[in-house]
């Protein structure tokens, strides 16, 4: 029982964008919702509580490993951060890497990906802070959370101030 309270309590300390990602049935999203807006102490805990009662007739557990992914708890997420920590570094060390990126990702802006590889290799050849580096880490997150094939041009939102 205190576990669903548990799992309640974290849900409701999820923000607006981490909560879409889990699939919760539509009472419970809206009570998490009613939850994470009350100020008040009592309102609040009644509010808990009826979340614990609407936990009872839900399957916990792919709640807990959706919990998990986005908090970086499971295997899964640090395998999957450690996959594009490697990736990023294949591309540095290897500008052909950006055309498999691009085969794999057919919206990928190809031009701005060589300018931060650019960028980046010279951030580390003067001992720079890694803001180009870090960057490619996200346009790589990017790219596989979206799917790219879904949205071609992922990589231009945060580009504006990037070119030199």
């Amino acid at each position: 029982m205190n576990a669903l309270q548990d799992l309640g309590e974290a849900l409701v300390a999820l923000s607006t964008d981490q909560l879409k990602k889990i699939d919760l049935p539509d009472d419970l999203r809206a009570a998490v919702r009613d939850a994470q807006r009350f100020g008040s102490h009592g309102a609040r805990r009644r509010q808990m509580q009826y979340i614990g009662k609407l936990m009872r007739a839900v399957e916990p557990a792919p709640i807990q490993a959706a919990l998990d992914e986005i908090n970086g708890v499971s295997a899964a997420a640090n395998a999957r951060l450690h996959g594009l920590e490697r990736q990023r570094q294949r591309l540095l060390e290897n500008e052909n890497v950006i055309g498999e990126i691009a085969r794999e990702y057919p919206g990928t802006d190809i031009q701005y990906l060589r300018q931060l590889r650019r960028n980046a290799l010279k951030e580390q050849e003067l001992g720079k802070p890694p803001r180009a580096f870090r960057e490619i880490f996200q346009v790589l997150k990017n790219l596989v959370d979206a799917g790219a094939a879904d949205t071609p041009d992922v990589m231009t939102e945060e580009r504006e101030d990037t070119y030199d």
